[in-house]
Parts: structure tokens; sequence; C-alpha cells
């Protein structure tokens, strides 16, 4: 084979996978399934709602690591260090994340929700609650920069141990006191953020380092990447969607008896996930970050970290209260929207960064390799 050959297999396009191409199908068969299961075997339902430890539901729990590891191990860790050297990037991913996004939706509550409090306070909560989970199979699946990613992720996991309480305190009683309108208090222990942070991030991410160490130790870089990574890629999806199949087991009647309410949450989480996901991208080609990275500062920006929200509205309000249902339409809403804006980054990289997102990030690999 010439090395004209070889360059050109090496920076050829890689395209979606059978598993990939139809994720929305699958996507949509597993909230099917889950309402089904929910409705049809209600014994399932009382059965995953019980098992909880510290407040976070252990099969939900496994979904997401078994979600998260195969997208951490594919991590080069060895590249983290070029993104914390990046200061737009990551100042830009703070002030979305800690000001931008729940600015924005205190103001989304109020405006669509002025005469429904419980819901309101809910929506607060989930926009206070930013992404460290999902975030990562968005990312991967729109080309974005892996080792980007896990760095924002860390970055907003410190975030949100040593700020959500503070931030709830400010969005729910000191700023409506200022502005005239209603408060209502919110007490969530740092303890409880701090295990949510280390079963959702901490887990996956020193598997997913301890397994990249190894396998390059033993058998090299080409063969984790070629060999290891081809296996158990996959997983990543299949950890979706059983997590997925869950979210609409166990919350699928209370979105289904009160379908009015739901769709008046869902107006303002629509708006929020669209503008927070186009606020970072554009900010990120403005900047100059190029595609990966833009990609990486959208989805960071427009995701939550459900989980995280869904146990404080439940802690501090009751499992039956407003607040959570709020919490609970969250992902329900968010994982279509977040789908769809795969496949619009994806358009994106070629009509506004003219760039083959396949293409470019084989390219990234092929020259750091």
């Amino acid at each position: 084979m010439t090395t004209e050959t070889v360059a050109t297999a090496r920076t050829a396009p890689k395209r979606l996978s059978t598993l990939d191409k139809w994720l929305p199908l699958w996507i949509g068969l597993a909230m099917v399934a889950g309402l089904l299961l929910g409705r049809f075997v209600p014994a399932l339902s009382d059965l995953l709602s019980h098992l909880e430890v510290g407040g976070i539901s252990v099969p939900i729990g496994l979904g997401l690591l078994v979600m998260m590891y195969p997208v951490l191990a594919k991590v080069r860790y060895d590249r983290v260090a070029a993104v914390t050297g990046d200061k737009k990037l990551l100042a830009s991913s703070l002030v979305l994340n800690w000001l931008v996004g729940p600015t924005a939706m205190f103001a989304l509550a109020w405006i669509f929700l002025p005469d429904l409090p419980e819901y309101r306070t809910g929506l607060i909560i989930v926009g206070l609650a930013r992404c460290i989970a999902m975030v990562v199979i968005w990312n991967d699946l729109a080309c974005g920069d892996r080792e980007a990613t896990a760095v924002l992720v860390a970055i907003n996991s410190v975030f949100q141990v040593v700020m959500f309480s503070l931030l709830g305190w400010f969005y729910l009683t000191v700023l409506p006191g200022w502005l005239g309108l209603d408060a209502q208090g919110l007490e969530v222990s740092v303890g409880q953020i701090a295990l949510n942070v280390l079963v959702f991030l901490g887990v996956p991410l020193v598997a997913g380092f301890a397994s990249r160490w190894i396998g390059e130790k033993r058998r090299g870089r080409d063969w984790y990447e070629q060999k290891f990574l081809r296996r158990i890629g996959p997983w990543a999806l299949y950890g979706l969607l059983f997590t997925i199949v869950l979210l609409f087991a166990l919350q699928g009647d209370a979105v289904l008896g009160k379908p009015l309410d739901v769709a008046r949450i869902a107006l303002p989480l629509l708006v929020y996930f669209g503008l927070m996901w186009f606020a970072g991208i554009l900010l990120g080609k403005g900047l100059g970050l190029g595609y990966a990275r833009s990609t990486t500062l959208a989805f960071t920006a427009a995701g939550n970290n459900f989980e995280l929200a869904i146990a404080v509205a439940i802690g501090t309000f009751g499992a039956a209260s407003g607040q959570a249902l709020a919490g609970v339409v969250g992902p329900l809403i968010e994982v279509p929207v977040l789908v769809g804006l795969v496949y619009v980054s994806l358009w994106a990289a070629r009509a506004w960064f003219r760039t083959d997102p396949y293409a470019a990030e084989t390219i990234t690999e092929s020259r750091t390799s």
C-alpha cells in the first residue's frame, strides 16, 4: 500500500453505524416500551421506585454508568492538558453554565408559568443542575471534542458541589424578593450533591482512565482504539436506551395523567434547550473555537443533570409535588430535543463550519497519533 493510500485510509470520513443511524427510532421505541411497562406492569415501577440508595435510583444509575463508560474510555487523557489551556473555551463554558443557564431558566419559568409556582420552582431547579452525564453521549454522537467534554464536565461537577445550594437560595429566595415576586426556599445537602457527582461522573471517569492506561500499557494504542473501543462502543447507546426505558416506566403515569400540565412545563423547556444550544454553538464559532469544541460548548450548556434535579425536588417537596413532576418532565423533553440537536449540529458542521465532522475527527486523531 502506498503512502498516499495509507493517508487516504486514515483520514477517510467515518459514517454512522446502523445503531447510530436509527437512533431516533430506537429512542422512540424505548419511550413507548417504558410507557407500556409502567402502565401494564405496575409492580415493575413500584419495584424500581424502591431501589434507591442515598436518593439515587440504582437501576437508572447503572444505566447511566454503562452509557458513560465507553465514551470516557475513548478520551485521550494525554491531550487533556491542551484543553485546560484554552481559556476562551473554559471561560465561555463557566459563563453559559453558571450565569446564563440558571438566569435563562428563571426568566422562562416566570414568563411561561407565572400562575403555577410549584412547576415554576421545579423548572428553576432543573436549570441549576448542570449536566455531568448524558452530555458525554450527545457530544460523542455529534463528533465533539471528547477531551474538552471531560474537562468541562469535571469543572461543572466541582461547581455543582460548591454552588448548587447557594444558587438555589439566590434564584428561589433572594432574586424573587428583589423583584417583588413569590419566593420559595430550597434546602439540599452538599453531601447529596457530592454523592450524585461521585456516582455519575467519578466512577465512569476513573474506569475510563484506568481502561486506557492499562490497555495502552499492555497492548498499545492501536490495539486499544481499533479493537477494544470498537467492542465496547455500542454499550454507550445500550445504556442510554435502558435508562430511557426506566425513566418512562417510572414516570410515565405521572406524565400521562396530567397532559396539559406537562405541555405547559414542556414549552419553556423546549425554548431553554434550543436557546442554550444555539448560544453555545454561535459563541464558539464567534470565538473561533472550531466545530468540535463549539459543539462541546453547546451541548454542555444545553444539558442538565436530571437525576440531581429530580432527587432534590423529591427530597425537598415530596414525590407527589408539582416540583417533582417538573423535574421528571425535564429529561423526557431533553432526550428527544438533544437527539434532534445532534443532527442539527452535524448539519451545522457543513453549513456553518465548512467541515465534515466525521472526517475532521479522524484527521485530528491521525495527526496526534
